[in-house]
Order: structure tokens, then sequence, then C-alpha cells
């Protein structure tokens, strides 16, 4: 008779450390609540929120790998590699990689980037420094966030003396270069930046930008071997600025905000609209135009009106072309870059700013705003900018409108003369 042994997975759940039971209760609730947003087919960054990775607490990382690998679903691989790839221990290594492989038996696709690499090598370097100097967010096309990141140090960490990324959050890396630039080539190249509309720039903790580089990694290993080269410098840059999971995270970076301060500080953000940092994040005369023409008729009426009643109507224009603009689904990721932009303004010393960056951002976060709460008051306002200048552009048309912000195109990075 033939011995039928062990159910699948069995043996695995055996070995797992013992989960306090509210944890257990929890995990199951996250789970849940996870697929179903799968089977919705949620963002990313949406599905990354809805489940929690405790650095501290092996056995909750590990039953939470275990439980995960139990779903089936193509984004699976590509989610578990976000939370677990750049883990420093070889129990979760171990797990994600019997979690990957157990995906790919079910027919899933797997990226072998994401599998776990050995464990490393331990490597001596330099005391030269690594420092990393960050650029405001800016959106070229209204639908992603990018940023460039920018390391400068020892060539046996970087492979070269600069190492400079632009990271998609939507899309992982768009440019990946490592250089060896002189002096007055890198001067050349912070002003290439500056006179293209990237005059914003901030240092920042090096391990915070190597978490930024390894979020982006995540979302997709190997797109057009960019993914693939930085893979190759991921143990170096591990050993030398630490694992990234041990890097701080916007959640312990930003302070927490007393709830009685945060009504002022969300109304605060209207006027963060006007800032240079966000001119990218308006939506251009293409589609703001269709929008000032409904303004326009929402004043045309066979009814005798109110003023009030022409000034409900004109409100309602716009509450929906806030909602055109930037529509709903689209909140989780305005929401993240909002609170990068608040610990930017932190790191610039613009603290005021920082922290209506902040209510704006976890506002969009909660996703309250409706026909009771009123919308989201950074979004408006960047709304009625825009279509302020759409007015503009009606009754000067010759005359260019949007204010100057990012012009750099796709794959424009400097190339310094020799």
């Amino acid at each position: 008779m033939k011995d039928k042994g062990k159910k699948p997975g069995k043996a695995a759940a055996e070995s797992l450390p013992i989960l306090a039971p509210g944890d257990a209760v929890l995990l199951e609730q996250q789970v849940a609540g996870l697929e179903a947003a799968l089977a919705a087919g949620e963002e990313p960054e949406v599905l990354l929120g809805l489940v929690e990775r405790r650095p501290q607490d092996p056995a909750w990382d590990l039953h939470l790998l275990a439980r995960l690998a139990q779903l089936s679903h193509p984004d699976l691989p590509a989610l578990l590699g976000r939370l677990f790839g750049a883990a420093p221990d070889k129990a979760r290594r171990k797990a994600l990689q019997r979690a990957l492989h157990i995906l790919k038996s079910k027919g899933l696709a797997v990226d072998a980037a994401l599998l776990p690499r050995p464990e490393p090598t331990v490597l001596k370097f330099t005391k030269e420094p690594v420092v990393a100097h960050l650029s405001h967010i800016f959106s070229l096309d209204g639908n992603e966030g990018e940023r460039y990141v920018v390391l400068e140090g020892p060539a046996e960490v970087l492979g070269g003396s600069q190492l400079v990324a632009r990271l998609s959050d939507r899309r992982g890396f768009r440019e990946l270069h490592v250089m060896s630039l002189r002096r007055k080539q890198w001067a050349e190249f912070w002003e290439y930046f500056r006179s293209h509309g990237l005059d914003e720039w901030a240092k920042a903790p090096p391990a915070y930008a190597l978490r930024l580089l390894e979020e982006a990694w995540a979302l997709n290993p190997s797109v057009e071997g960019r993914g693939r080269r930085y893979g190759a410098l991921r143990e170096r840059l591990h050993q030398r600025l630490g694992p990234p999971e041990a890097a701080p995270t916007l959640a312990t970076l930003l302070p927490a905000l007393p709830d009685a301060d945060r009504r002022g500080l969300l109304e605060r953000s209207w006027e963060l609209s006007r800032d240079s940092l966000f001119f990218s994040w308006l939506p251009g005369p293409d589609q703001t135009m269709p929008w000032y023409q409904k303004m326009l008729d929402s004043r045309s009426s066979p009814l005798v009106l109110t003023e009030q009643q022409h000034q409900d109507r004109l409100d309602a224009v716009v509450e929906d072309a806030v909602q055109a603009f930037y529509p709903p689904e689209s909140r989780p990721f305005w929401g993240r870059r909002l609170l990068e932009i608040a610990y930017f303004l932190d790191l610039k010393g613009r603290t005021e700013e920082a922290r209506a960056a902040q209510a704006a951002g976890e506002d969009l976060f909660t996703g309250t705003a409706g026909p009771l709460t009123g919308e989201n008051p950074f979004l408006k306002s960047l709304s009625v900018f825009a279509l302020t200048m759409a007015a503009q552009l009606a009754a000067a048309p010759d005359q260019p409108q949007k204010p100057s912000g990012l012009v750099l195109p796709p794959s424009s990075l400097f190339t310094p003369g020799r």
C-alpha cells in the first residue's frame, strides 16, 4: 500500500515557533483582508499596507510567510519579495525561499531575482562615508511619483564614486547609473539638475536611501537590466549601510500628530499647492480646460438662481474636477507621496510645512473625504490652482501659464563632458 506521508506543508507548520493567541487572530484578519484586496485588484502600495512586518518578532514573520504561501495570486511573489526580500537573518530568508517555491509550484511566475541569495561573505570596507541625496518627488504624467536618489561613496561599495537612481513608486527603477566623476564634472552634474527644475535636494540618512532603493527593486527586480544591476550591488550596500529592514521608516521618522492639531494642519495644507515642490503634481491644460468650460457652463442657467445657488453649482463642479484629477484609486499613492515630502521638508528644516503635508497625506490614507467631510484640502487646492491657470490660459492663450516645474524627460540623465 502506498504511503501517503504527511500533508503538504505540515512539517513546515510543525517547525514554526509558537505564536501568541492574540497574534494568531490578528494574523488571520490581516491575511483575510489581503486576500480580499488581491481579488479586488488593488495596487501594490495598498497591498503592502495591509499586512504587518515585524523585524523584532521572528515568530510573527515566519507564520505570516507560511500563511501567505497558502494563497494563490499572481501579485503574491512580488509582494513577498517586497516584504521580506531584504531580510537579514537566515530563518526569514529560508522561509521566503520556501514560500516562493510553493507559489511557483502552483504555476505562479516567480522572478529568480526574488529568491534569497546565499548568506553573503563579510567584506571589509574603507572608512570613507556614504552620503545620500534625495530629490523631491515629482510627477511627469500625473500617474506615478518619481524621485532621484544619489549616493556618493567608495567605489568598493557603489561600483563607482557615485550611484544615481531614478525611482518610480509604480514601476521601480527608471534609471540606474554608476559613475566616477571628477570634482568639476560633479559640479556640472548638479547644475544640470538645477537648470531642469530639480533644484531642491536634501541630505538623508544613507540607510533610508537604501530603503527607497530596495522598495524600487522589489517592485520590478529585472526591469530592463536596471534591477539586475542594482541586485549585483545589494550585498555590498547591505553590509556597509546595514539591512534595509533596520532603516528608519516614515512611521518612525514622522512625529505623531495630536488630534487637537490635525484639523488645523490639514487646512494649512491648502497653502502647499503654491510651493514649487508641487508644480509637477498639477494636472495639465488638456485635463483642466474641459473642467474650466464646465465651470463657465455652471454660471449659465435658464432658471433664475440666487448668488448662493450659483456658488453651489460652481462648488459641485470643482468637487467633481478634484475626483477626476485625483481619482479615489490613486489616493493611497498621493498619500504616500505627501508623507515622503513631509520627511523631505523635515530634512530641509521646514517643520511647519512638513506637518501640513503629513496631515494631508494621512488624511488621504484614511479615505475620509466625501460629501459630509469635504475633499482633501491639499488636492482641492491643487485643483483650484490648476483651474485658475486654465482661466488665465483661456484669457491669454498665447502666454504659457503653468508654473515652471520639472521638465526632465525620461532617460535624460546628464552625461558630463570629459
